[in-house]
Order: structure tokens, then C-alpha cells, then sequence
């Protein structure tokens, strides 16, 4: 298995700055939730499924943001998020109204480093 494409040093650099901003932006917002911030009992009340979500959605976040960090497992926590925030973005539209543009936002970014560091399988060549 190697990653999708090889990445120039200015390309590796724009990776690991989106890469930071999601683990920084996705700590954060984990965090609030767990620690049950008034905004975020509230955004939950109002979507209606229980304050369990809540703090699954906290747990995601940050178990999202380690994934994100590291080089094994940068893939996975990227598509996690993305998924996770695309998800977010159907609550705003569906659900609880406001702005969805933050959660758009991460979404395209978190999907920005699930492309760019895919892993890509070779099959062997059978002889």
C-alpha cells in the first residue's frame, strides 16, 4: 500500500496545515461538547435524540482529530470527519436550521486530506 500520489514539499505542507486546523478546529468543538458548553445542550436539544448524541458526536470529534494527526491513520480519521460533518450539514439543513457553511467547510477540508493521502493498493503481478 503507498499514498495516492507523491506529494511535493509545498503540497506535504498544505496537507499538514489543513491536517493541524482539523484536529485543532475538531478538539475543540469535541471538547465543548463533552463538557457540556450551554450552546452545544442546547444545538442537541433541539435536534431531539438525546444528550447521548452529544457526547458521541464529542467522542467522534476527538477520536477524528488523534486520527487525523497520525501517519497511519491520517486516512481514516479524514473520512471520518468528513462523514461526520456531512452528516452535520444535513442537521443544519433538515433539522435545526442556521448557517451550514462551517460544517461544509470541514467537510471539504477533512475530504481534501482523505484525497490527497488515500492509500492506494497494487496488486501483485502474477507471474
Amino acid at each position: 500500500m503507498t499514498i495516492s500520489a507523491s506529494l511535493t514539499p509545498t503540497n506535504r505542507r498544505i496537507v499538514w496545515g489543513v491536517r493541524a486546523l482539523l484536529a485543532l478546529a475538531f478538539a475543540a468543538a469535541g471538547i465543548a461538547k463533552m463538557a457540556g458548553v450551554a450552546q452545544m445542550v442546547q444545538v442537541f436539544d433541539a435536534i431531539g435524540i438525546g444528550q447521548w448524541f452529544r457526547f458521541m458526536t464529542g467522542t467522534i470529534e476527538i477520536t477524528g482529530a488523534v486520527l487525523v494527526l497520525l501517519p497511519a491513520t491520517v486516512f481514516f480519521g479524514a473520512l471520518l470527519l468528513a462523514v461526520t460533518m456531512i452528516c452535520g450539514v444535513a442537521t443544519h439543513l433538515f433539522v435545526i436550521g442556521g448557517n451550514p457553511a462551517p460544517a461544509l467547510m470541514l467537510a471539504l477540508m477533512s475530504a481534501f486530506v482523505a484525497w490527497r493521502l488515500r492509500p492506494v493498493f497494487q496488486l501483485l503481478a502474477l507471474r
